[in-house]
């Protein structure tokens, strides 16, 4: 399939972020939110995004311009019956996800992909809530999507080879890397790997052996990375860390290893949820 007519749904950070960038390289976009208020946002985010690139001279006022002509925005799910490649971009909720993709796979027109960008969520799960599994993937953008070059790709078990192509041409296309996750695991690469990671710095922080600034310079410099462990937790939103951690522990039987860490399940009931509540691991409301 040649997509040329991409749908985002969810215009949240992930959702615009996937929007500018699939525009910016010549896709026609329509971002879908149930929300006119948070697509107006999105519109703003976009836009100011678009001329920060500008400004840094990384594309052409023309590229920009041309990229916000080819954007469409819709409140409603009407206009993404006629896109060839459907992103999904809500909250890594499960239930969401699954009325989300029951809606989709009544919208969408015969043959349209349709994929997901969850962190952690079974595709296989979210495919078996529609009529076309073959069609159902995980194209997994990294935050912030603009900057980040990886997609981690998923294959549920009745993804077929067309579909894994398609949107691997469409990743590419984007000016993405991509990495396949061939097996359908709970958190696949990327997280499977990090959250446990990012929970074992919040036992560290949990345990007393060291201070939240100081665990993040450890990190930083002893391993190389430009960010310490809680600052990324942070970055990404400590409910997000939580949830994935979740998704986990429960999918790989209740393996203790996977066991989220109290003090990260605390932070998250205090509603200190990192940079987008003001508070988390550190403090961002200047008080």
């Amino acid at each position: 399939m040649d997509i040329q007519r991409f749908g985002v749904v969810g215009a949240g950070q992930m959702g615009n972020g996937i929007a500018h960038v699939a525009a910016l390289t010549g896709f026609d976009v329509t971002l879908q939110d149930i929300s006119a208020e948070q697509l107006e946002r999105a519109r703003k985010t976009i836009e100011g995004n678009l001329a920060r690139q500008v400004k840094k001279e990384r594309i052409t006022s023309a590229a920009a311009d041309e990229a916000l002509a080819r954007l469409h925005f819709s409140a409603d799910n009407a206009p993404l019956a006629d896109c060839q490649l459907i992103v999904e971009a809500a909250t890594e909720n499960v239930d969401l996800k699954f009325r989300i993709f029951e809606g989709l796979a009544k919208t969408a027109a015969p043959g349209a992909i349709l994929a997901s960008n969850t962190s952690s969520i079974s595709i296989t799960a979210i495919a078996a809530h529609t009529d076309r599994p073959e069609s159902v993937i995980g194209m997994h953008f990294m935050n912030p999507v603009p900057v980040m070059k990886l997609v981690e790709i998923i294959r549920g078990l009745a993804t077929s080879d067309e579909t894994y192509q398609a949107v691997n041409a469409a990743a590419e296309r984007m000016g993405k890397t991509t990495v396949l996750a061939s097996k359908d695991m709970p958190g696949f690469i990327v997280n499977r790997v990090l959250m446990p990671y990012i929970n074992e710095a919040v036992f560290a922080l949990y345990e007393g052996i060291a201070s939240v600034e100081d665990i993040d310079t450890a990190m930083k410099l002893g391993t190389n990375v430009p960010m310490g462990p809680l600052t990324l937790a942070d970055f990404i939103g400590l409910d997000t860390c939580l949830a994935i951690m979740q998704v986990l522990h429960e999918g790989m039987g209740g393996d203790s290893k996977y066991r989220a860490c109290p003090l990260l399940t605390k932070y998250v009931e205090a509603g200190w949820l990192g940079r987008k509540a003001g508070r988390g691991f550190y403090n961002y409301g200047g008080k």
